[in-house]
């Protein structure tokens, strides 16, 4: 009896943790079966099942010209904000630097702003300082979004590194520069993978400050929301199951390279 009540916990945080997989899973579930749904509508019963709404999807140009579009935004954004991160990362660890604590903060405070207030604040920044909408002004509000990201993990992973690495490389003739170049990059290299996977789908991903700050080139998530305008087709289930997969791909791929990298 004694060893039920003890197990009693255990299968309850068991059972909890599948009941809420089934409740993430689910949705995305339905509307991955719902892109293989021969009639133009969607409703259950499924009834005949086609590839045919993924050939119409990678066959059209807007499609694939919002998706290059997405790309090319959110590599731009991952080089930035990994500079902009790296270099914040490295001032908050470093010695006898003042006000570590507010720099900090401040390179955390847009992770930590609502999405709607942070695009804004962002539109009335661009038009105070005269920068059109466009693909500027949206790399630049999604590099705002995404730094505090990779300071976190970039700081995260040099608390663990060893002072005397750095030191030794000095020691053997290394300048600064190259002591960085050398010793401190491979050592954050794992933080900075994951860093800038995590860019690239938080920026792919990004509706909110793309919205407010684009110009007239939809990226692929303003894409899907004005196909939705027009009514739920599984067109868009087929569009939303390419965009899902993918990303999940990248992600665990990433995973497995920063493990890799630790080992």
């Amino acid at each position: 009896m004694r060893s039920y009540f003890n197990d009693l916990p255990r299968t309850v945080l068991g059972a909890s943790y599948w009941l809420f997989s089934i409740y993430l899973v689910l949705p995305l579930a339905l509307m991955m079966a719902m892109s293989f749904k021969e009639a133009n509508f969607i409703a259950f019963p499924i009834g005949n099942w086609t590839l045919d709404w993924y050939g119409k999807v990678l066959h059209d140009k807007q499609f694939l010209e919002a998706s290059l579009y997405s790309i090319g935004i959110a590599l731009a954004t991952t080089i930035c904000a990994t500079i902009i991160g790296v270099w914040i990362a490295l001032l908050v660890s470093a010695e006898n630097i003042w006000g570590k604590a507010a720099i900090f903060a401040l390179a955390c405070l847009p992770a930590v702003v609502p999405g709607l207030i942070n695009a804004i604040s962002m539109r009335i920044f661009i038009r105070t300082v005269d920068i059109p909408t466009g693909t500027f002004a949206i790399i630049l509000s999604h590099t705002v979004h995404a730094v505090p990201f990779v300071v976190i993990m970039v700081m995260t992973r040099l608390r663990s590194m060893p002072a005397n690495l750095v030191d030794a490389a000095r020691d053997l003739g290394a300048d600064p520069f190259v002591a960085f170049l050398r010793v401190t990059i491979p050592y954050l290299m794992p933080a900075l993978l994951g860093g800038m996977i995590f860019c690239v789908l938080t920026s792919i991903d990004d509706f909110v400050r793309t919205f407010f700050l684009g110009g007239y080139q939809p990226t692929l998530p303003m894409l899907i929301f004005a196909k939705v305008q027009g009514g739920m087709s599984p067109e868009i289930n087929a569009m939303a199951t390419i965009v899902l997969v993918v990303t999940t791909v990248v992600g665990l791929y990433a995973e497995y390279l920063t493990r890799r990298s630790r080992s």
